[in-house]
């Protein structure tokens, strides 16, 4: 089956309509939800219209954290009852859009994660494998520094000071402030995307817990979250049924033969032998029965001599959505 029959089909068994938003995570490939999607996801809901329920199947390892909030209500303005179905990864940003919908259906190896944003800044400190970069910094990793101090090493209540400055020693303040904000932020959208479909005063314990958790207490990014796991926090998760399952799977593992998720990058496999090719090459797919947009990435590959060795050059010329159908 092509993956438009098999978006159909899935429609069929939610009775609903099925907008498809797939990232890649194949370097250098990789993209990340970001909210240039925006108005391509408002063409495709405009030509949806106003429906009784819309299920968003979702894959993705993370990216803007603002971007969530304007897809997630965008989707609600034109549905009564919206619901995300995760055939395998929807890690941070992702998870942020599961927050907000009425429903997550979750199959076997469905995995949400924690919302711990590391942020760039120009006061965060140079990567010593590479000048050239800044490292992110994360306020998890910040707090657990304070908390090893206090904990273990057993450091008093009146020496913390020499805790923090110690690690101001290492971290410019302005950097440590821009960790800390991220955080908040991500405390703020965690609740109002859960204000979307809970209710404020009655669900208050629940919304605490469930923020707690996701922006936290879990203090491993990367700490996957299974459908048993995400139920015990609060989430409304339903179980997918094998045969849900199996067609959430199945436009997953379309994608994933697309992209070659999971496949190791060598720059060779662009060449097969030549001297220069041309890239072509799709990042991210959203998409419906109808349209599909994808994330286009081209230039040029081509052997090139530096330092006098042979090497390989990647020259990405465009990076851009194009609408396919």
């Amino acid at each position: 089956m092509t993956r438009t029959e098999l978006i159909k089909k899935l429609e069929t068994e939610r009775k609903s309509r099925v907008i498809s938003y797939a990232t890649g995570d194949r370097p250098p490939f990789a993209t990340k939800i970001a909210g240039d999607i925006v108005p391509l996801l408002g063409n495709l809901l405009d030509g949806i219209g106003k429906v009784k329920k819309i299920s968003l199947l979702l894959y993705t390892s993370g990216g803007d954290m603002l971007a969530p909030i304007r897809i997630v209500k965008l989707i609600r303005n034109h549905c009564d009852e919206f619901e995300v179905l995760v055939p395998y990864k929807a890690h941070s940003a992702g998870t942020l859009i599961c927050l907000g919908a009425d429903t997550i259906v979750m199959g076997k190896l469905s995995e949400l994660t924690p919302v711990d944003p590391t942020t760039g800044h120009p006061f965060n400190p140079q990567n010593p494998a590479n000048p050239q970069q800044k490292l992110e910094v994360s306020v998890e990793d910040l707090n657990s520094y304070l908390l090893f101090a206090k904990e273990k090493a057993e450091v008093k209540s009146e020496q913390m000071i020499e805790a923090y400055k110690l690690l101001v020693e290492k971290l410019h303040p302005l950097s440590i402030g821009n960790a800390y904000r991220a955080y908040r932020m991500a405390r703020l959208l965690t609740e109002r995307l859960l204000w979307l479909h809970m209710d404020k005063e009655k669900d208050s314990e629940k919304i605490k817990k469930i923020v707690k958790e996701i922006t936290g207490d879990i203090t491993i990014h990367a700490y996957p979250i299974d459908r048993d796991e995400a139920a015990e926090l609060g989430l409304k998760i339903e179980k997918a049924a094998d045969e849900i399952d199996k067609s959430m799977c199945q436009i997953y593992e379309n994608y994933a033969e697309e992209m070659k998720l999971g496949q190791p990058f060598h720059p060779n496999e662009l060449l097969a032998g030549k001297e220069m090719v041309e890239i072509n090459k799709v990042g991210a797919y959203l998409e419906t029965t109808n349209t599909s947009y994808q994330f286009t990435i081209t230039g040029k590959a081509q052997k090139i001599i530096k330092n006098n060795q042979p090497t390989i050059d990647l020259n990405f010329e465009s990076q851009s959505w194009v609408k396919k159908s």
